[in-house]
């Protein structure tokens, strides 16, 4: 997280604890991480997913067994996670990633990751849960998209089977919420 783009093993181990071959398979199996071999070495780089789980730990409390030092640095992640709040950033955005990659590009990332295939139908909900990104800029990337030929941002056609969290995840394109995004290939 904090090096904010890819990463080679050896210099992983040199910031922390190593990432062996089960930790690795782990990783990429929850799509926190992405790895790549790269000549004889594993770049890693933490995913959209991966950067949400890292705000969610700043934010968790110390592990019930913690010590004083484990405690310490928790409060610190905590003051972090008020100023991320108060200044309405991400991760991200305090890291700085290595390649700026704009909200509309994330958004076709993650979305590639969870249709079902190249145009299908992914809620709102699903999306914005993956991406790690303010709720104002991905509903301007939402919007910019919708104009954008080959996607489509629709309101759910049965409006009945909406959930409140589908209803808080939708974004109000004219002056109807949209729910669902396709993305042609």
């Amino acid at each position: 997280m904090a090096q904010a783009g890819p990463v080679p093993n050896p210099e992983l181990a040199a910031l922390g604890p190593a990432l062996d071959k089960p930790g690795r398979d782990k990783l990429n199996r929850l799509g926190l991480i992405s790895s790549e071999r790269v000549g004889s070495r594993f770049v890693h780089e933490l995913t959209d997913r991966g950067w949400r789980m890292c705000r969610e730990l700043i934010d968790a409390a110390p592990p019930p067994r913690a010590t004083g030092p484990a405690k310490a640095l928790q409060t610190v992640l905590a003051g972090l996670g008020r100023y991320l709040r108060a200044a309405d950033l991400s991760l991200a955005d305090l890291f700085g990633e290595a390649t700026p990659v704009s909200v509309e590009d994330r958004i076709r990332a993650v979305y590639t990751e969870l249709a079902p295939r190249p145009g299908g139908w992914v809620p709102l909900r699903r999306l914005r849960a993956e991406l790690d990104a303010p709720r104002d800029a991905v509903d301007a990337a939402l919007v910019a998209l919708h104009r954008t030929p080959g996607v489509s941002v629709i309101p759910e056609e049965n409006q009945k089977t909406l959930t409140d969290e589908d209803r808080a995840a939708a974004v109000v394109i004219g002056d109807r919420p949209k729910h669902l995004i396709a993305i042609d290939a």
